[in-house]
């Protein structure tokens, strides 16, 4: 009877995943989403403790494993409470590398497990002991969560700015050389007796670490967001290769979920950015292009835009387009940029948001961020909308966003980002571009719309900026 009630604990908590992977589409419907996939989880996690039987005994140690609940409950919820949502996407990173983590702990658990049961004959050959299949589970789990962990960790260091792009000539094929040798370590062990097999397995983990460094290093900035949803995808098949282990329908659904979507997503953002998986694994634009761009000078004279002049502008334009960026995350200015827009639509302008799939540091960034604001998401306009109305935008008013609206995308076949579909502000009647300085943006890249005749640079924090900016539309 308790096997039947844990079955239905896990078919509940796979119905619940599902329903909450689909609920998540839909800002209105996300934040349930999430709660009632939780829900499921938590199901799936007692129903184990109290339920699961091997050969007629219980787990027990519910001391050790509910002390490690209440540490990772308190932590994840203290974490989640006090993060910033500029930093949103190292903390998603970060989490992400935990996942792939405690994979890889599953996959070495269950290689000492018979390592551990048949060291009484240290001569007997581990190919014996396992069967093929299950072995090579056992090596995935380890091998994908393990680069998933070090690849996790490294994206959250360069996101949060610890931990700078590197790469040598040659690294490809450095890169390659470890995965050979990841390869073979496995072939050893397996090929091993159970005696000698243990050391070969270590040396698994071990190349498997180097190659998730090496793996995330170079890749540059811009390409952060598509790195980061791979890694996900990584995690994700990781943790299905442990519920093949334990023949757990629950975590095999799950890792399955996780794995696909993380793929779809990977896809969908190589899309957005006109390029290959390969290319951006192999291409790091953001970290060449900030190399190249080293000695690039200005393109020609900018002009600057007064506070007073934009609320004008503003205030009598019949439709204004506001393109956020990480600029508006920094200055964590979502909120007044929603003041912004309320005190416009008061005045009778339409105001719309226009949003870049791969605008700031994670997929679905300024999604986010402008949810958190109660931004209405039927005011959020996806890029091929989005250039459809910029021809007739009276004002497009730039927050901190640089490469997505870059015009060399389109016209400069020298420039690293070359093809990369981009938001066509230049096509409104005039853009305004709200920046700290006139430095490059995250990938490096000098941008020639702050040159452009119908282009006026706001100078200034975000937050502040939009403040002022509020202020002088009440008095317009």
């Amino acid at each position: 009877m308790e096997l039947n009630i844990l079955t239905l604990c896990y078919i509940i908590a796979s119905v619940t995943f599902i329903l909450g992977l689909k609920m998540l589409s839909n800002p209105l419907t996300a934040r349930k989403g999430n709660l009632i996939a939780a829900a499921g989880m938590t199901i799936a996690i007692f129903g184990t403790i109290f339920l699961y039987e091997d050969d007629g005994h219980k787990l027990g140690n519910y001391l050790w494993i509910f002390c490690g609940l209440a540490i990772g409950t308190v932590a994840g919820t203290l974490a989640a409470k006090k993060v910033k949502m500029t930093a949103m996407p190292e903390m998603v990173s970060l989490f992400n590398g935990m996942g792939g983590a405690c994979a890889a702990l599953i996959s070495a658990a269950e290689f000492y497990h018979i390592y551990k049961l048949h060291i009484d004959a240290p001569d007997t050959p581990f190919a014996d002991l396992a069967t093929a299949g299950h072995y090579i589970t056992i090596v995935a789990g380890a091998i994908i969560g393990t680069i998933s962990y070090t690849g996790s960790v490294i994206a959250w260091g360069k996101l949060n700015g610890r931990v700078k792009d590197f790469s040598f000539k040659g690294q490809h094929i450095v890169n390659m050389i470890v995965m050979v040798l990841v390869i073979v370590s496995a072939v050893v062990a397996y090929r091993s007796t159970i005696g000698a097999s243990y050391i070969p397995f270590i040396m698994i983990g071990f190349f498997a670490l180097i190659y998730g460094v090496l793996f995330v290093l170079p890749i540059g900035g811009a390409d952060m967001p598509v790195v980061i949803s791979l890694l996900n995808s990584f995690t994700g098949v990781a943790a299905a290769c442990g519920g093949f282990l334990y023949d757990n329908k629950v975590m095999l659904t799950g890792g399955i979920l996780v794995g696909a979507a993380g793929t779809l997503l990977t896809i969908l953002m190589c899309k957005a950015m006109n390029r290959s998986l390969l290319n951006v694994l192999v291409g790091s634009f953001g970290g060449n292009a900030a190399a190249a761009s080293t000695g690039a000078t200005q393109q020609g004279a900018y002009k600057e835009i007064s506070l007073s002049d934009t609320a004008m502008v503003m205030s009598y334009a019949h439709k204004v387009m506001i393109v956020p960026g990480y600029g508006l995350a920094v200055a964590q200015a979502q909120h007044v940029c929603h003041d912004l827009e309320k005190i416009l639509e008061e005045k009778g302008v339409e105001v719309r948001y226009a949003i870049h799939p791969v605008a700031g540091r994670m997929p679905g960034h300024m999604n986010v961020l402008l949810a958190e604001a109660d931004v209405s998401y039927e005011k959020l306009m996806e890029m091929e909308i989005a250039n459809d109305e910029f021809k007739t935008t009276d004002v497009v008013l730039i927050l901190g966003a640089n490469d997505v609206v870059n015009p060399a995308a389109k016209n400069d076949p020298a420039s690293p980002i070359y093809g990369m579909p981009i938001l066509e502000v230049e096509q409104a009647k005039t853009v305004i571009v709200n920046k700290r300085s006139m430095k490059p943006g995250y990938a490096g890249i000098e941008n020639a719309l702050f040159f452009q005749p119908k282009t006026s640079m706001l100078f200034g924090d975000a937050k502040k900026v939009l403040q002022n900016l509020v202020a002088e539309i009440k008095n317009v």
